[in-house]
């Protein structure tokens, strides 16, 4: 991630934002453009929206939202998840900004890794409604699922199953903040290639 050398205000950031072709993302001052993704990236994330969306139907008060809409915790961080989901009605009140998710997934690329695992993820901790955080590989089928356990802490597992630190369960995926569980296989549908 490269970001653009000057400290700017979050309101110069929200000014900026809204008037720029490209999408950026803000933490602690600083402005990193976002990269386009791979066509696997993008069918991943779709994937997953389409399961969720399937699973939530039209009664829940739940929205879910792709990579176009904002993850923001104070003046810290707006981040653009490629999925996340919502069920608070805070949320509904600003179409840009979305401060109280409670799943948060990330398709993991080369470039952005290292950064989706450890430092954003330490920003996301800070969201007290966060219950979920999945970090989703596209060059193999493999989903790492961190929860926040009792006490504020975080408890990892990986799918599927004869992975190092898997989960019982095969390659049946759990999403326990949402109560969706999905086959590995239905996530990784219409790739070219893993």
């Amino acid at each position: 991630m490269i970001a653009v050398p000057n400290y700017i205000s979050t309101d110069e950031y929200l000014t900026l934002e809204r008037q720029s072709p490209i999408r950026h993302e803000y933490r602690r001052g600083l402005v990193y453009a976002m990269a386009g993704g791979t066509d696997n990236h993008d069918r991943i994330a779709f994937n997953l929206l389409k399961l969720i969306d399937n699973h939530l139907g039209n009664a829940s008060d739940c929205r879910f939202y792709s990579g176009n809409v904002k993850v923001n915790y104070r003046d810290h961080f707006y981040y653009y998840p490629d999925a996340f989901v919502t069920c608070d009605p805070r949320d509904r009140g600003d179409r840009y900004v979305k401060r109280y998710p409670k799943l948060v997934a990330e398709v993991l690329s080369s470039s952005t890794q290292d950064f989706d695992r450890d430092e954003k993820f330490a920003d996301y901790q800070q969201l007290d409604s966060l219950e979920e955080y999945v970090l989703i590989a596209q060059d193999s089928q493999r989903v790492e699922c961190r929860r926040r356990t009792h006490g504020n802490g975080w408890e990892t597992v990986v799918y599927p199953l004869g992975d190092a630190q898997s989960a019982p369960g095969g390659d049946r995926v759990v999403l326990t903040s949402i109560g969706l569980d999905f086959d590995l296989s239905e996530l990784y549908r219409g790739l070219d290639s893993v």
